[in-house]
């Protein structure tokens, strides 16, 4: 009978249903399946411990903030900066692009919201200097990704919440990973400008360094004071969350206003994707309930172990498996279904969890830009009016990169473990 649940899951998929229920129907068909109906009855207690996990409160603050500041005109003052540092190297509109996804980073938080911002500016700035909408859309797409690694990420605190991981120690452990990925871009970009003999910005075209600087400074404060009040202690995630709205809406402020109808879209915004969370939380802990009755997490370590894969063979399979699934799912989906089951196994074959943390988030995020289902790809392609597979062909040397940056965090736990050890967030 265990076959009727995929089946089912196919069926629901096809009726156009939410993602969510998908997931709990066919939960609730595999409870069936394996003859643990009775178990259903504690599915609410389940679903409720799983969502009442305190570090989760700082996730739709940090959505709220992000919404505010990319309402607020802080993405121009972020191209000027970068536009002063980086702007007249050949090729400088890409790197201006890397830039500008850097500190974009440290206030959004998400993938996606990068991408539809520097859509809508820096890919029109980038045909008209002669590039091809194709490279701006790839470079921008590929460059989004430095989102969910740089804090504050998003998906982060979910990892963090699902393993009861630092929130803190993950955030420290992202920012050089982030900014490896971010030089990997910078190669790939210069390959490219002299491959196809890319423009730079004029002398007079880039604004002056010092009033760049000025007008950016507050928009670069908003992450320092983030990271900072976690890791010297004076605020807890979800507190440094909280400050963070207010302080975003002061930028916001300083900038160009934001109207009471721009407030209320990000708080709408804010409301409709937290709820979207939550609901595959709810869902998801169900097939988690069931994978506990069926000791899948120990069916698994017996099979490593009798694969004779070790520590680093499983690090690797595991590594495969999720680019798969961020191929063909969302990020959030992914995490909720797949780091209960397999993260375990690394664990107990040695991994560190704060490291293991960052490399399944950069793993998911690579996901974000590669076909079928590539979310990043699929909102450059709808901002710009690229064709998807246009898109998809142009972004490979960049993909390509970004997978051999995963192989050197997996090679190289210290990349991700060193901040957070000297600040004393990580033993």
């Amino acid at each position: 009978m265990i076959w009727f649940v995929p089946v089912g899951a196919v069926v629901f998929l096809a009726s156009g249903l939410a993602l969510a229920y998908v997931i709990g129907g066919s939960a609730v068909l595999a409870f069936m399946a394996t003859d643990n109906t009775r178990y259903l009855m504690v599915l609410p207690q389940k679903v409720f411990s799983q969502i009442s996990v305190f570090s989760l409160l700082a996730m739709p603050l940090f959505i709220l903030a992000g919404e505010v500041m990319n309402r607020g005109g802080v993405t121009k003052a972020l191209i000027d900066l970068s536009m002063a540092l980086v702007g007249r190297v050949r090729g400088g509109l890409g790197h201006v692009n890397i830039m500008t996804s850097v500190f974009f980073a440290g206030i959004s938080g998400s993938a996606v919201a990068d991408a539809a911002a520097l859509s809508n500016t820096l890919v029109p700035a980038m045909r008209e200097r002669g590039y091809s909408e194709a490279y701006a859309g790839a470079v921008t797409a590929a460059s989004s990704i430095i989102g969910p690694i740089v804090p504050p990420s998003i998906i982060l605190i979910f990892y963090g919440a699902l393993m009861q991981t630092s929130v803190a120690a993950l955030f420290v452990a992202g920012i050089l990973p982030g900014l490896v990925l971010a030089v990997a871009l910078f190669i790939v970009n210069g390959w490219y400008a002299w491959k196809e003999d890319h423009p730079r910005v004029e002398k007079g075209e880039a604004p002056p360094m010092l009033p760049a600087i000025g007008r950016a400074l507050p928009a670069l404060c908003l992450p320092i004071i983030i990271v900072g009040g976690i890791v010297f202690g004076w605020m807890t995630p979800t507190e440094a969350a909280a400050v963070a709205v207010a302080a975003a809406a002061g930028v916001a402020w300083f900038y160009e206003g934001l109207s009471r109808s721009d407030m209320f879209e990000s708080l709408a915004r804010t409301a409709v994707l937290t709820g979207s969370i939550f609901m595959i939380l709810c869902a998801v802990a169900a097939f988690g309930h069931l994978a506990a009755l069926e000791r899948i997490p120990q069916a698994l370590a017996a099979l490593v172990e009798q694969m004779g894969l070790g520590p680093v063979g499983y690090l690797i399979v595991m590594n495969v498996l999720f680019i798969l699934a961020g191929m063909v799912l969302d990020v959030t989906v992914a995490l909720a279904l797949l780091v209960p089951l397999l993260a375990p196994v690394a664990l107990a074959n040695g991994a560190d969890p704060v490291h293991l943390g960052i490399v399944i988030c950069f793993n998911l995020s690579v996901g974000l830009i590669t076909p079928p289902l590539g979310g990043c790809l699929l909102i450059v392609s709808t901002v710009t009016g690229v064709r998807y597979w246009v898109l998809a062909r142009k972004i490979i040397p960049f993909v390509i990169a970004e997978i051999i940056v995963l192989g050197i965090l997996v090679a190289f736990p210290e990349i991700s473990l060193t901040l957070p050890r000297a600040m004393g967030l990580w033993h």
